[in-house]
């Protein structure tokens, strides 16, 4: 806080000069800091190393620091600044201060008109694998893919229709150990690299995180071989008469130009746009060498299609890539490439590429067409397998491992053979939740309080402990829709999975939770811990021996200030959800006999009691909830970490959904018309 506060000063020494309408707000914000800053940061009082006295006095003029500026306004209006335990400012005042200072970042945006340029990044795992799965049309995955968690047995993803059914069947492939044996979904012999992790805070898709070191080159390069050289390649591939098959009856030379042309044609799809005719002969030389060394045509063919297929044309999504008097508009072949790897993880179809051909792809009214078009395909379920899986970061659900002798009934298959978990369940539910909001086009603000979940039978009596347990489905999983009318357990923040996976083996961790909601929720990840704090002993007894609550045992365990502000902003929302134990059973009282409490107040302005009085207060900061989750998609969408020039485009997004209560197709729609989404630079975003 005291960086902020004297940065502050010199940023608004800028608008010392101008207009008398910018004096005056200068002194406006002058007076503030000096009322509310100087008293710990002046005279004989230098907290931080940091004299704002001084500063006030000897302010010079600058450009303004405008992610500083960003920083600074979101802790006003969170109300970090000034400290908890300060004099505070009126809520009219503080209004005031955040106009000022967002007036100053416009301003500046305006004035630089930046954004942050990743102009290609590589494929990651899971879009290599439905890259090649649309490529070839093939009928299954080429490779396992444990990522892909929600295991679609029933068919029930059929986004067209805009309904979820109530009854599904669905399998873990991430937990379910039985899920790639004897089912026939991909290819034999083919094996996958090792996947590309997430971001800490962020996707699996970073381009800043997709390295392509020789090694990994060489890994692509056998897998491109290995696809190919499958003994059931050929009978699930949708093009191999077409692409592959020879024509009958014709000459070496006959076959040398039915070979040329069938390359050409589908080079344009692999490398997803218009190519160059020097790259075009380059493989169609590689083509009919093979073919003149006396290898079949079909040998050939897959010869030439696979060194096309480790081509950085292939393995990388350009985004602005430089060209002769380029505009900062993507072109039509990139929009469609960014388009369709947002929201299929896969190569545009035909259709894109025909109206990028055209030139009509940038058309808005076209591309939101077309937007709605991706989101009715079955492809969509590939986005909801990995922006929902990360977003909420259900892989930790994994690794999650509850004390066996506390939570025995958690793991089955046998006294001393615990192969399975209930989690295998748990993780499933907030899947199709998130699903269901998407493909029923429902606000948003239903991921946080629903008033319909999805079960299994096992999960039902996991909740409702009077229910006698029901079969312990293992592959197959048997899902049904259901009604709520109790709200502690809507949404997906409140779900077992979220709630097992942020706990410890012994007992729940609230401090883990806050971390979860601050990061999830609210897309505000909290600075890493000091790797010097111990943790508390996972032992209730010793906690009722010392007749203390989990809560009061943390309250004395942060004792450093510097630790202090960010346990303040995790804290209450971590111990908002108390009531639920470390496997996401609702309990009112700890295993000692003392009473949970799980009360606590949101952005220092919503009080709540419990987790539906939490899910009130987010819901109270909608428009809060929206922005945040609207970061998280449009990350995900450019592949790269948001920047301040980002802004107006989230500024934009979030105003337009709001006119439709925040639907989640209507906000995915924004992301694709919004600035960012379609420029890689901004010269003439102004006029956009």
């Amino acid at each position: 806080m005291s960086r902020l506060c004297q940065s502050i000063l010199i940023l608004i020494a800028a608008l010392s000069v101008g207009t008398d309408a910018r004096a005056n707000e200068w002194e406006l914000l002058r007076a503030g800091f000096e009322s509310h800053c100087v008293q710990c940061h002046g005279g004989e009082e230098t907290n931080g190393d940091v004299n704002l006295a001084d500063t006030l006095a000897n302010a010079e003029v600058s450009s303004p620091d405008l992610e500083l500026v960003e920083r600074i306004m979101e802790a006003l209006a969170k109300k970090e600044m000034p400290p908890e335990d300060e004099q505070q400012p009126t809520s009219e005042k503080r209004t005031r201060w955040i106009a000022i200072l967002k007036q100053i970042l416009d301003d500046g945006l305006a004035s630089q008109q930046k954004l942050e340029r990743v102009p290609i990044r590589r494929m990651n795992r899971f879009e290599y694998n439905n890259a090649v799965k649309d490529l070839f049309e093939l009928a299954r995955d080429p490779f396992a893919l444990p990522e892909r968690t929600v295991n679609d047995i029933s068919g029930y993803f059929q986004p067209a229709s805009r309904v979820m059914p109530e009854q599904l069947v669905a399998g873990n492939r991430a937990m379910g150990k039985s899920q790639f044996i004897g089912l026939g979904n991909t290819l034999p012999g083919v094996a996958a690299f090792p996947k590309d992790n997430r971001a800490e805070h962020g996707f699996n898709n970073r381009g800043d995180h997709l390295s392509l070191s020789p090694v990994l080159m060489e890994s692509f390069f056998e897998l491109s071989r290995s696809i190919m050289r499958s003994r059931e390649f050929p009978m699930h591939c949708g093009v191999w008469e077409s692409l592959f098959l020879p024509p009958q009856g014709m000459s070496i030379d006959e076959l040398r130009i039915e070979g040329t042309r069938r390359l050409a044609r589908f080079l344009y799809r692999v490398f997803r746009g218009n190519i160059d005719q020097a790259t075009i002969a380059r493989y169609q030389e590689h083509f009919v060498r093979k073919l003149d060394s006396e290898s079949s045509f079909t040998d050939s063919m897959q010869a030439a299609i696979s060194a096309a297929m480790v081509s950085p044309r292939f393995l990388y999504i350009y985004s602005g890539r430089e060209r002769e008097n380029a505009k900062p508009t993507l072109d039509d072949f990139e929009l469609a490439s960014r388009l369709s790897f947002f929201l299929w993880s896969s190569i545009p179809d035909h259709d894109l590429l025909d109206l990028a051909s055209q030139g009509k792809l940038s058309d808005p009214t076209v591309l939101a067409e077309q937007a709605n078009r991706l989101m009715d395909d079955s492809r969509l379920k590939n986005f909801c397998d990995s922006f929902a899986l990360q977003w909420l970061q259900l892989d930790q659900m994994v690794t999650a491992v509850p004390d066996v002798n506390r939570f025995r009934d958690y793991y089955f298959g046998g006294i001393n053979a615990m192969i399975y978990m209930v989690g295998m369940h748990m993780m499933i539910e907030p899947l199709l939740v998130f699903e269901t909001v998407l493909v029923e086009n429902r606000s948003i603000t239903e991921l946080i309080d629903s008033d319909f979940t999805y079960r299994s039978g096992l999960l039902g009596s996991w909740y409702d402990e009077s229910e006698s347990p029901k079969r312990m489905e293992v592959v197959g999983i048997n899902f049904h829709r259901m009604s709520l009318e109790d709200r502690r357990w809507g949404g997906v923040i409140t779900n077992a999975a979220v709630l097992t996976m942020t706990s410890s083996p012994l007992r729940t961790k609230p401090i883990t939770r806050g971390a979860w909601l601050v990061t999830t929720i609210f897309n505000d990840p909290p600075e890493p811990p000091p790797a010097n704090v111990p943790e508390i002993e996972d032992d209730d007894e010793k906690l009722k021996a010392e007749g203390l609550t989990l809560r009061e045992k943390l309250k004395q365990h942060i004792i450093n200030p510097e630790c202090a502000a960010c346990h303040q902003r995790i804290d209450p929302l971590g111990f908002a959800l108390e009531n639920y134990d470390a496997v996401g059973r609702w309990r009112d009282t700890y295993r000692t006999g003392l009473p949970v409490d799980s009360s606590g107040k949101l952005f220092d302005e919503h009080e709540f009691r419990g987790a539906v009085g939490f899910k009130d207060a987010i819901l109270a900061e909608k428009p809060r909830f929206a922005r945040a989750f609207a970061g998280h998609l449009l990350s995900y969408a450019l592949g790269r970490k948001l920047e301040i020039g980002d802004r107006p485009s989230l500024d934009r997004i979030v105003e337009n959904s709001a006119k439709d209560d925040y639907r989640f197709r209507t906000m995915i729609r924004e992301v694709v018309l919004s600035p960012s989404f379609r420029h890689f630079s901004t010269t003439d975003v102004e006029n956009d």
